[in-house]
């Protein structure tokens, strides 16, 4: 009887394994705050379904405006790509354009034009980021972002720096994965930074390489932003406030992707405010 009445409970603890109700599953975007990734430090976030699905697939675009592909040699002893429209007049002021996570595709090239246009007298260097790669689809925009080192990524961006030369005067902007780029950019670029504006893009949480910022941020960002959340962006002003530095915050009601025209989410009051600030602040920093 022993026997019997302990197998009888094993099962009808079993049963009741069974019955019970499944625990809800943690659906938080990780922010990846630290650099432990073995990718970029964004390389967590790209490959969560639910930041991939922040990102609609972007709308048909095809560029027919002004500049040019060139190539450029990186420190890691191969060369990378960018698209280039060179001031009418020479001119040592750059700005820098970091892509989306999709890649430099026709959307980045326009941009790039744009900022062209108004700034006048200014070189505009989009830099390729993927190596001639572009995404039309989340998921395959997700592989490409996660998949792109760390040290390939710098090395790029030194490569993009030198191209312009040492005495170069550098801006730069970028959209999410690109504003994480175009403040990374700005630290590289050392004594020669001279603006620095980024687009819902994962801010550096690290005081110590906040500290070796040359110029402020000016940062545009989202409230209802479920990857780079108004909280990351808050722990972003408090560490730049503990590193000396510099950061102007813009939190426009919108969510992740909002200045992007070929996004379906375009939020076209904040993205026209966000560029007005934008030009603003680049002609004052490049005395364009």
């Amino acid at each position: 009887m022993k026997i019997v009445f302990i197998t009888g409970l094993s099962f009808l603890m079993s049963l009741f394994s069974y019955l019970k109700p499944a625990q809800p599953q943690e659906t938080a975007i990780p922010l990846c705050h630290t650099t432990d990734s073995p990718g970029n430090d964004m390389s967590a976030m790209a490959a969560d379904p639910a930041f991939q699905r922040l990102h609609e697939a972007p709308l048909p675009f095809t560029y027919m405006g002004a500049g040019e592909m060139i190539k450029f040699s990186t420190p890691d002893g191969q060369s990378a790509n960018g698209f280039l429209l060179k001031a009418k007049k020479p001119s040592n002021k750059w700005l820098l354009v970091y892509q989306e996570w999709w890649g430099l595709n026709d959307n980045i090239k326009q941009q790039s034009e744009t900022f062209y246009n108004d700034l006048k007298d200014v070189n505009v260097l989009a830099v390729d980021m993927y190596d001639g790669k572009v995404a039309t689809e989340p998921s395959e925009a997700g592989k490409l972002m996660q998949g792109a080192s760390k040290d390939r990524l710098m090395s790029i961006q030194k490569g993009a720096i030198a191209y312009a030369g040492p005495k170069a005067e550098f801006a730069s902007v970028g959209w999410c994965f690109g504003g994480m780029l175009s403040l990374q950019s700005a630290m590289l670029e050392g004594k020669q930074a001279k603006g620095c504006v980024m687009y819902y893009g994962r801010p550096e949480q690290d005081v110590e390489k906040l500290k070796t910022l040359n110029t402020d941020v000016l940062g545009f960002f989202g409230s209802q932003d479920k990857g780079i959340t108004p909280e990351s962006v808050k722990t972003f002003e408090e560490n730049m406030a503990k590193a000396g530095e510099k950061v102007t915050v813009k939190m426009y009601d919108a969510g992740h992707g909002f200045a992007n025209p070929s996004n379906p989410v375009y939020n076209k009051e904040a993205a026209a405010d966000a560029y007005k600030l934008a030009l603003a602040y680049l002609k004052d920093k490049l005395k364009a």
